[in-house]
């Protein structure tokens, strides 16, 4: 399965803050490993189980995409519970596999130093592991100070249960505040995983990307393909299916872009819009985390390393581009 020499990426990896690990310039989000009520594992898509999810796993560790984001949350720890399997599973080459997972602050997890740790703990019991390389806080919605999470965080950190420490969905504000804390405990804050995509876009547009350039924070970029309404899968008369309220444009607003895609695909190969659309995302030195529930879809995903667009390509596409909608929902939680 692994390759014998090293991946043609394409692109640059990212060492990891405060360690000597390199992320690749692509993850594997596993948010559909084994939840069931989100993705219909079981419901409306009965073409994926864990001898598919295996094989997804098993092509992108292949391709040298061996960063594996999970969260706690996902399936109430079945998708933590499933990758504790395949790297079980996996005796030859687990040690070049990435975890990074998250811990939900809501604000009854009080107090926070204990429910953390406690969550940490119960996510490596899952997970199988002595240890996670980056551990993240899932959303900005503690009512706690961001001292007292960076203490926290320095707890997880100081017991060697975690490699690193990140965030997700943090604001520039907040990203300055809880990075400012941690260094004052001798901790780099070293991720902000966000939801950015061609169709979301106003992370870059409002100077949270500068932001992160300025402090050395990782950019990991979640619903890279908004849902999979940038695969070309979709149209108007066929719409995504399920609860996909990421990036949720109308399909009659996206077409345009997602022509543009495969016009630009076209130009390099035979490459798919969601390939391309997530080689848009490593040109902005972010790391796209595509899900892959099958071998076909972790070998798509493979197709968007190993060359890059140009940079009339990349204005094209930025032009094209979508800010963002939002629900409350998503307001209350997604502030990045």
């Amino acid at each position: 399965m692994a390759p014998t020499t090293e991946p043609n990426y394409g692109f640059p990896g990212f060492p990891l803050p405060g360690t000597t690990y390199v992320l690749p310039p692509m993850g594997l989000g596993t948010w559909a490993w084994g939840d069931a009520p989100t993705w219909g594992m079981g419901s409306y898509d009965r073409s994926y189980n864990f001898d598919t999810i295996r094989e997804a796993y098993a092509k992108s560790v292949a391709a040298g995409i061996t960063l594996l984001d999970t969260a706690e949350m996902y399936g109430k720890g079945e998708s933590e519970r499933i990758i504790g399997r395949l790297l079980e599973e996996d005796k030859e080459h687990r040690d070049r596999v990435l975890v990074a997972t998250k811990f939900i602050p809501f604000p009854w997890r009080v107090p926070l130093r204990t429910r953390l740790l406690d969550a940490l703990r119960s996510s490596l019991d899952r997970l199988r592991l002595p240890f996670v390389h980056l551990y993240q806080i899932h959303g900005p919605i503690s009512l706690c100070s961001h001292e007292t999470m960076a203490d926290a965080l320095a707890e997880a950190w100081n017991a060697g249960l975690t490699k690193a420490v990140g965030v997700s969905n943090y604001s520039e504000r907040e990203m300055r505040a809880i990075h400012a804390a941690l260094a004052r405990r001798g901790i780099p804050l070293a991720s902000n995983q966000i939801e950015y995509s061609l169709l979301r876009t106003d992370p870059e547009r409002k100077g949270l990307l500068r932001a992160c350039a300025e402090l050395g924070v990782i950019v990991l970029a979640y619903s890279p393909l908004g849902q999979g309404r940038l695969t070309g899968k979709y149209s108007a008369q066929n719409p995504p299916p399920g609860k996909r309220n990421f990036s949720a444009y109308p399909m009659e607003e996206i077409e345009p872009l997602v022509a543009a895609l495969r016009e630009t695909g076209a130009r390099h190969g035979g490459k798919t819009p969601a390939q391309v659309a997530l080689n848009w995302l490593m040109c902005k030195g972010t790391i796209p985390i595509p899900g892959a529930k099958n071998g076909a879809q972790a070998e798509q995903n493979a197709g968007a390393l190993g060359w890059r667009l140009t940079a009339d390509e990349v204005a094209q596409l930025d032009g094209l581009a979508k800010p963002g909608r939002y629900t409350l929902f998503l307001r209350f939680w997604q502030h990045g």
